[in-house]
C-alpha cells in the first residue's frame, strides 16, 4: 500500500479482459473493493466483437491441460489451486478439443460477466482511460492488454520515456460445422487422445495428397494479403503465432512438420493410405455448429481466404462464421520498466497486468492478472506478499516479465520478447531423475518425460507451501 491510500479506497482495474477480470475477483475476494473499467461498448478494438468480459479474440483454446508433462497444463492446475475466475469459467464451459482445455467463447465470457456483475465488491464502469489515470487513483492495476487505446498508450509510453515495442499477432477463421464435407473429412484426436470433455475423436480432419498439399501451398503463398501501414513494416510476428502463409513461405515442408502434419491419425473412408498432410478443426462453441480451422490464422484477404481455404478436402462448400484477421499488439519492456510486484517504477501506483506485460497466450496473461490481483489486495491491505516460489509455474513466468532471471539488463537493443510458459523458464532440478519407479535406469526420451514430471510436482507441492504460508484469506475464500 502506498503510504498515503486509506484501507477504503478500492483498487482501480482498467481492462476487463482475460488478465483484468482475473485481477478484480482476486482483489475483492479478498475483501477489497474494486472499480472495473472497460471502454467497450462504448469504444470498440479491432479484434473484439461483443460488450461482454473476458472475450476471447483469437482461439478458443486454453491448450494443454495436462499438469503433469505440460508446462500450460501446470499453469492450469496453479490457477486452479489459487481460485481463478477464468479457470473456473473455463472448465464450466469446456468443449471437446482431445487434449487441450478449449472452451465455448460465448458461454464463457457470459460466465465471467456474470461472476463479476454479481460480486458485491466490484463495480464495473463502462468508459474509456484516456490517458493516465487520475492522481487520486492510488492503486491501479493496468490490464488494457495489447489493444490499448492510443491516448493512454501514448500517455504510458510519455511517462516511461520508452519507444513501444510491437508484435502482429493473427486469427484464424471459424467454419459453420453443417457445411463441412463429412464423406471427404472425419472425426479423430490424434493419437485418439481422450483429453478434459473429449472423446478421443474430438477433431475434424481434412486430408490432402501431395499434389493437394502442393496446390494449397502455392494458393497459400500467391494469395492476396493484406498490407501494412509504414508504421507497421518494421513490426515483428510473435512466433507462436504465424501467419500460416508466413510459415508456407518459409519452406514448402513447414507445414507437413507444423499444424497440417498427419501423424496419429487414420483416415476412415480410406485406411490403407497415409494422408500427406492434415488440416484439423476444432469445436469452437458448446453446441457444436463452429468449428475453427487449427494454427491457420493469417493475413490473408477475405476473398483470398475463401478460395484458398476452399481448396481443401471436406471445405469445398465451407461456409466463414468468421475469416482470419490481423491485429498489432503492444507490450512493455517490462524488465527494465516494472519491479518484482509488477509496478511501473516511474510511478509505483500503477501496476500492469496481461499481455503488456510480455507475456503470451489467454492464461499467462489471467495468470498474470492473477498475481497483480493478489498483490494489490495486499498492498490495500498494509501487507507484504512474498512472490510466489520460481519453481512454480506462476513464479517462473513472472521471473520472465520482471527480469529476475536475468543478471544485468543490456542497455543496448532490448532482447525482451513475449513468451508463452515453458519449463525453459523454471530453475533447474536440484538432481535430475535417473531411474524409473522399479529402479531401472531411465533411457533416451524417457529421462525428458521424468525430467518435467519432476518439475510439475515440485512447483504444486512448493506452491502448496506458498498459499498455507501467504494467501490464508484467498486459500478460504
Amino acid at each position: 500500500m502506498t503510504a498515503t491510500q486509506s484501507p477504503s479506497e478500492p483498487v482501480h482495474i482498467i481492462g476487463a479482459g482475460l488478465a483484468g477480470s482475473e485481477a478484480a475477483w482476486q482483489v475483492a475476494n479478498a475483501g477489497v473493493r474494486v472499480v472495473l473499467h472497460e471502454m467497450r461498448p462504448h469504444l470498440m478494438t479491432e479484434a473484439h466483437r461483443t460488450d461482454g468480459l473476458a472475450e476471447l479474440v483469437c482461439s478458443n483454446s486454453f491448450r494443454s491441460d495436462d499438469a503433469v508433462n505440460n508446462a500450460v497444463g501446470l499453469l492450469h492446475a496453479e490457477m486452479r489451486r489459487l481460485g481463478s475466475l477464468i479457470m473456473r469459467a473455463a472448465d464450466a464451459n469446456q468443449v471437446p478439443a482431445g487434449g487441450a482445455l478449449a472452451v465455448d467463447r460465448d458461454g464463457f465470457s457470459a460466465a465471467v460477466t456474470k461472476a463479476l456483475q454479481d460480486h458485491p465488491l466490484i463495480e464495473i464502469r463502462r468508459a474509456e482511460i484516456d490517458g493516465l489515470p487520475p492522481a487520486d487513483w492510488r492503486n491501479v492495476i493496468v490490464a488494457t492488454g495489447p489493444l490499448t487505446s492510443a491516448p493512454l498508450a501514448e500517455a504510458i509510453r510519455e511517462l516511461t520515456d520508452e519507444n513501444a515495442l510491437a508484435f502482429f499477432d493473427a486469427i484464424a477463421p471459424i467454419v459453420h460445422r453443417e457445411s463441412i464435407d463429412m464423406s471427404a473429412a472425419w472425426f479423430q484426436s490424434r493419437y485418439d487422445k481422450v483429453g478434459p470433455g473429449g472423446t478421443g475423436a474430438d477433431y475434424i480432419n481434412c486430408p490432402m495428397t501431395k499434389e493437394q498439399y502442393d496446390a494449397f501451398v502455392d494458393a497459400l503463398v500467391a494469395g492476396e494479403k493484406t498490407d501494412f501501414k509504414e508504421w507497421e513494416t518494421n513490426t515483428p510476428y510473435f512466433d507462436g503465432c504465424l501467419p500460416i502463409e508466413v510459415m508456407a513461405e518459409r519452406g514448402r515442408e513447414t507445414l507437413r512438420h507444423g499444424p497440417m502434419k498427419p501423424v496419429g491419425l487414420t483416415n476412415p473412408h480410406n485406411p490403407t493410405v497415409k494422408a500427406y498432410a492434415i488440416v484439423q478443426l476444432r469445436q469452437d462453441n458448446k453446441l457444436g455448429t463452429l468449428y475453427n480451422i487449427v494454427g491457420f490464422q493469417t493475413k490473408l484477404k477475405h476473398g483470398a481466404q475463401q478460395r484458398v481455404f476452399r481448396g481443401i478436402p471436406g471445405l469445398e462448400n465451407a461456409e466463414f462464421a468468421r475469416l482470419g484477421g490481423l491485429h498489432r499488439n503492444t507490450f512493455l519492456n517490462s524488465p527494465k520498466l516494472l519491479d518484482a510486484q509488477l509496478r511501473l517504477r516511474a510511478q509505483p501506483r500503477l501496476r500492469f497486468a496481461g499481455q503488456m506485460t510480455g507475456c503470451e497466450g489467454y492464461v499467462e496473461s489471467a495468470s498474470i492478472g492473477l498475481i497483480a490481483g493478489l498483490y494489490a489486495a495486499a498492498d490495500a491491505r498494509s501487507q507484504l506478499l512474498a512472490p510466489p516460489p520460481s519453481t512454480t509455474a506462476l513464479g517462473s513466468l513472472l521471473g520472465h516479465i520482471t527480469g529476475g532471471h536475468i543478471e544485468t539488463i543490456d542497455a543496448g537493443p532490448r532482447s525482451f520478447q513475449p513468451m508463452n510458459i515453458n519449463f525453459g523458464l523454471f530453475p533447474p532440478l536440484a538432481a535430475a531423475p535417473t531411474k524409473n519407479a522399479d529402479g531401472t535406469r531411465l533411457r533416451g526420451n524417457e529421462k525428458t518425460v521424468a525430467k518435467k514430471q519432476a518439475m510439475s510436482a515440485r512447483a504444486l507441492s512448493d506452491l502448496d507451501r506458498w498459499i498455507a504460508d501467504n494467501l490464508h484469506v484467498a486459500a478460504a475464500a
